[in-house]
């Protein structure tokens, strides 16, 4: 298969967000985002899924984190898109369940070029930390947008909302690194009986 990197950048009035991503590497990351809680779940992305990934962010957080999440799951889909190209040979679905001590969560996924994404995870508490749950559907509603994937999480059970956050993104990781292996008797062939994706 040929080269699966990819480089983006995406600069507006609120967010310059520059994305670096190897789909065949060895799941080293690098984040300069000012959002620490968000960066220790995209580490988990990247180490669970073996996809190096390299995000600098900057947003306007002295308002909130609301743009910088959003925007950095955009440029993150858009990255996964390029990187993934046609989507010759690739196994296209992943799924994938994930405990943390008492919490369990379920991530199923299709590279199936129709953004959609159910999210059903209800967090005990608004914030981790200082990190507003809400903003996990934001940052997963972007990527989907644009990546352009169907994505359906569930969290299963879990009491403590840091385990059930790093469940869901453990699972979301090794189903991303599901989907995206080679399949070696298909290199040649896009996975769908329409011709493409």
């Amino acid at each position: 298969m040929s080269n699966r990197s990819a480089k983006i950048q995406r600069n507006t009035l609120e967010t310059k967000i520059t994305i670096e991503i190897n789909l065949d590497g060895n799941g080293e990351s690098h984040f300069d985002t000012g959002i620490p809680f968000l960066e220790h779940m995209l580490e988990q992305v990247a180490r669970h899924g073996i996809i190096d990934l390299k995000i600098n962010a900057k947003g306007d957080l002295h308002i909130d984190a609301h743009h910088t999440v959003e925007d950095i799951g955009i440029t993150l889909g858009q990255a996964f898109h390029k990187a993934l190209g046609d989507k010759k040979g690739i196994c296209r679905y992943g799924h994938s369940y994930v405990p943390l001590d008492e919490a369990l969560s379920r991530v199923v996924l299709d590279f199936s070029g129709r953004p959609g994404l159910e999210f059903h995870a209800n967090f005990p508490r608004a914030k981790i930390g200082e990190f507003e749950t809400n903003l996990f559907n934001e940052f997963f509603q972007g990527f989907v947008n644009h990546a352009l994937l169907t994505l359906h999480i569930d969290n299963l059970r879990g009491q403590n909302s840091h385990h059930i956050a790093e469940s869901i993104f453990k699972a979301f990781g090794r189903a991303l690194r599901m989907a995206i292996t080679p399949e070696p008797r298909m290199l040649n062939i896009i996975p769908s009986t329409k011709g493409s994706l």
